[in-house]
């Protein structure tokens, strides 16, 4: 199976706080937010993973090298310019071709045992998933948005932001048939998020609901919570 980071992103919203730097280098507890999302996964069996880069690549690329001072190996698939998430994962999948593949986005954590994850897609492929992805049950999904699925953990529809409600949100740990990523129109900007998984609703995608500890860095305002209480990250990558 293939291990895909995405982090890719520009990070305007976070410039105040971190300056130039990309997103998923942003410090909490003194390493790069990315640091803890590699330790989780090789805590969780992952140990060959790539990352997918764009803006300030060439930071990442520097600070984190082949993996080997994390206990992992990584390689990069870089954007030539920008490609959004899911023209960034297609790019990677003709770099690095796999039956499956697993997923991250670089600017959140869910505190879970990833392999369970992929445990729970095998499973369901008999039932027709192509798309697994993980969802955190938050008690206000106002900056999110919701997803919604039925008994069987099929997901039902993406639902608008609305202030103040609670649900269950998209996590950004997915796993992925190679079929998804292949179907992806090469070399134009694709978002997985808002075109590719949105157009799998009723055609097997799955989620899976988590009572966990979950946090991203995508605003100042969360981004800065997560600085204050980190220790969740920093247990589920130790």
């Amino acid at each position: 199976m293939r291990t895909f980071i995405l982090a890719g992103g520009l990070g305007t919203r976070l410039r105040d706080v971190t300056g130039e730097a990309p997103k998923s280098m942003a410090q909490v507890a003194g390493r790069p937010f990315l640091a803890y999302l590699l330790l989780q996964l090789r805590r969780d069996g992952f140990r060959d993973v790539v990352v997918l880069t764009g803006y300030g690549a060439d930071a990442i690329e520097r600070y984190f090298g082949t993996g080997g001072s994390l206990g992992v190996d990584i390689t990069y698939s870089r954007e030539p310019l920008p490609l959004g998430t899911g023209g960034a994962l297609r790019l990677a999948a003709t770099r690095s071709p796999g039956e499956r593949y697993l997923v991250m986005n670089g600017d959140s954590f869910l505190d879970i045992h990833v392999d369970a994850l992929v445990h729970a897609h095998r499973s369901a492929v008999a039932r027709g998933a192509v798309a697994t992805v993980a969802l955190a049950r938050v008690p206000d999904a106002a900056r999110f948005g919701t997803v919604e699925i039925d008994a069987r953990g099929t997901v039902t529809r993406f639902v608008e932001k609305s202030a103040g409600s609670r649900g269950d949100i998209n996590a950004g740990i997915y796993v992925l048939e190679a079929s998804v990523i292949e179907a992806i129109e090469p070399d134009r900007p694709v978002s997985l998020e808002r075109e590719i998984l949105a157009g799998l609703v009723g055609r097997g995608l799955m989620g899976i609901p988590y009572e966990a500890a979950f946090a991203d860095i995508g605003v100042p305002e969360s981004y800065r919570a997560l600085c204050a209480d980190p220790e969740p990250l920093i247990a589920a990558s130790s």
